[in-house]
């Protein structure tokens, strides 16, 4: 199998040997290496990404009115999570990782080999490239996911219906999910960088990256500076859109690109609430 870079940089050269990420992978390998070849290293990496990047519009929601600067960009200013909201969030993905993803992690330990660690880092076009034929894989794969669990009245009742718990969510929600959708969200992030051949430094960025997308999803601020904002021709949804679709969770299933909502007319533009 190929990996997905070549496939799509073909005909172009590619030489591996100028790598400018090289010294960094030097240092994670010297020094680090019984961290990062660890199976349980992608989780502890999630898992402290979503809580790094969720404590600060935490903050934000806290302080509401008081800080302008941040709420005028409130989608639904009438809404704002209370801490035990936030609380609740927080405990529900905190027991779904201490009593079911660690588990999983160290069952697999005594049944798979643990990966080798290449000698060589990956080049920044490898880290970019197969970085987004990551997310655009996880992309389709969810929203497939999604649509049929909001058509299907058992299997969103079972399964996905916990997380539209909130018609206006917050950054602690973006991880209020069931068992069975955290499990399924899990599996494509450990297979799809197997499928399509990534470094592991590529596959830590990307997760890194789509843990920051998915906080930011769930915000509830359209901030000037968000991705969605920052990315041309609107190819990203962000918060306004993910918003949009706790309001209506018929419209807006990606995660986080738009096209698939167009291509299918699952797509519905933000209608902010005074």
């Amino acid at each position: 199998m190929l990996n997905i870079s070549e496939l799509l940089l073909c005909p172009l050269t590619y030489n591996r040997s100028d790598h400018l990420l090289q010294p960094l992978w030097n240092h994670l390998l010297v020094h680090h290496r019984h961290l990062i070849s660890s199976p349980l290293f992608p989780v502890l990496l999630a898992f402290s990404s979503y809580v790094i990047f969720s404590t600060p519009f935490a903050v934000m929601d806290l302080l509401g009115e008081r800080v302008s600067l941040f709420h005028k960009f409130k989608i639904q200013p009438g809404k704002r999570p209370t801490l035990r909201m936030m609380a609740r969030s927080f405990r529900m993905s905190l027991f779904n990782h201490v009593f079911f993803v660690l588990p999983s992690v160290v069952i697999s330990m005594f049944i798979l080999p643990l990966p080798a660690l290449p000698q060589e880092a990956p080049a920044l076009r490898e880290v970019f490239v197969d970085g987004l034929a990551l997310l655009l894989l996880f992309d389709t794969q969810y929203y497939i996911w999604h649509v049929v669990h909001h058509k299907h009245v058992q299997l969103y009742h079972y399964i996905h219906a916990i997380h539209h718990e909130y018609s206006a969510p917050f950054s602690w929600s973006t991880e209020q999910l069931s068992i069975p959708e955290l499990m399924t969200v899990g599996l494509w992030s450990n297979q799809d960088p197997i499928l399509l051949k990534c470094h592991p430094l590529t596959t830590w960025c990307i997760t890194v990256l789509s843990i920051w997308m998915s906080v930011e999803d769930h915000i509830g601020y359209d901030l000037p500076w968000g991705l969605n904002r920052l990315v041309p021709f609107d190819l990203l949804g962000g918060a306004p859109a993910h918003d949009m679709h706790h309001q209506r969770p018929n419209r807006n299933y990606a995660p986080f690109f738009s096209h698939w909502d167009r291509i299918f007319g699952t797509a519905v533009p933000l209608r902010k609430k005074r």
